[in-house]
């Protein structure tokens, strides 16, 4: 026999109060007494109500939802920011509907269409872009759109990152300062824009310091095509003495490989950074030295500039670069006299 739904009318009638109450205790922000609060959800939970948030969006017009488009989890970085992100939302008394896509975005449009037929009221691009349609979509049905970690050439779309073209030129400065003289890069995916702004700046300090970039190889962004690109650059007659790599993710794949492939010691032989501050570059057999990605900040930032855009439909868009330090560990030459720069 199918059970009988329980609703916020039988909760009202059996705890002596009326249905606009019972509303109230349910509603995010609304007006409720500590004593009528407790009174209800007790008796609601004897009853085994729940409320049907989607009916009630139904009702006031907002969702409570957020959007949240992901497409790059296999580096560390991510599943920790999402965490955060989600998290940070909740507190705001919203939920996350998360969607995975490529990282060449192939299927993005598809999965935004979807998303604005859930009705949410606000978009987080992670680690993934949109096109100019959808982006005007999104504009006409007054969802706000904000990318983390990523920027895209339209303006009118907030963007929160790290510095990434300043974080490029603190490691080709560190590495020169190490006496290097034959610095390499392994790219990430180049269509990203964290890739093209560290790079930018990386390659920028190299030229401004008179210094050429000795070779360069492209991973993508993942491991087995990282590991290629570093036994193509050092399977060469003269190798690297450094490399910068696109990403911390990417970085170990680079040492793994150098230890393992060509009996390379880092950072005796070649001195390795990467980009990100992921855990697992403070580990022991990794010590990474790496630009930190302040993700907290940026999740901070994220979260206020969304909300603000929602809240005020004639917003301005924000486009946000924290700067990150440079952890220094035991993966790189050290400078003489140069101190680590993390907080």
């Amino acid at each position: 026999m199918a059970r009988e739904t329980v609703t916020s009318q039988h909760v009202a009638s059996k705890a002596g109060v009326s249905q606009s109450a019972v509303s109230r205790v349910f509603s995010p922000g609304a007006s409720a007494s500590p004593e009528m609060t407790a009174k209800v959800k007790k008796v609601a939970a004897e009853l085994g109500y729940r409320p049907n948030v989607l009916a009630r969006s139904l009702i006031t017009g907002k969702s409570k939802m957020i959007g949240l488009v992901v497409a790059y989890l296999e580096n560390q970085f991510y599943p920790d920011a999402v965490e955060k992100l989600s998290l940070a939302l909740q507190e705001e008394g919203y939920h996350v509907l998360m969607f995975m896509t490529k990282m060449t975005n192939d299927n993005v449009d598809q999965i935004l269409e979807e998303l604005l037929d859930y009705q949410v009221e606000g978009i987080v691009m992670a680690s993934a872009f949109m096109s100019e349609n959808l982006t005007e979509r999104c504009r006409r049905a007054g969802v706000p759109v904000v990318f983390f970690n990523r920027r895209q050439a339209d303006r009118a779309l907030s963007a929160i990152t790290s510095d990434n073209i300043n974080g490029g030129r603190k490691v080709a400065d560190f590495l020169i300062n190490g006496g290097h003289q034959r610095i390499a890069h392994i790219a990430g995916w180049e269509g990203a824009s964290t890739q093209r702004d560290r790079e930018k700046g990386f390659c920028g300090e190299l030229e401004k310091q008179n210094v050429p970039l000795f070779d360069r190889e492209v991973g993508n962004y993942h491991y087995e095509s990282t590991q290629q690109a570093a036994r193509i650059m050092f399977g060469k007659k003269t190798i690297p003495d450094a490399v910068f790599v696109g990403n911390d993710h990417m970085a170990l794949a680079v040492m793994e490989c150098l230890r393992h492939d060509f009996g390379l010691r880092v950072p005796e032989d070649v001195s390795i950074v990467g980009y990100d501050d992921v855990e697992l570059a403070s580990w022991p057999s990794f010590a990474l030295t790496t630009i930190r990605q302040p993700s907290n900040r940026m999740v901070s930032e994220t979260v206020i500039t969304l909300l603000n855009q929602i809240k005020n439909s004639t917003a301005v868009s924000r486009q946000v670069e924290i700067d990150g330090p440079l952890v220094i560990r035991r993966s790189a030459r050290i400078p003489r006299g140069w101190k680590d720069e993390k907080l």
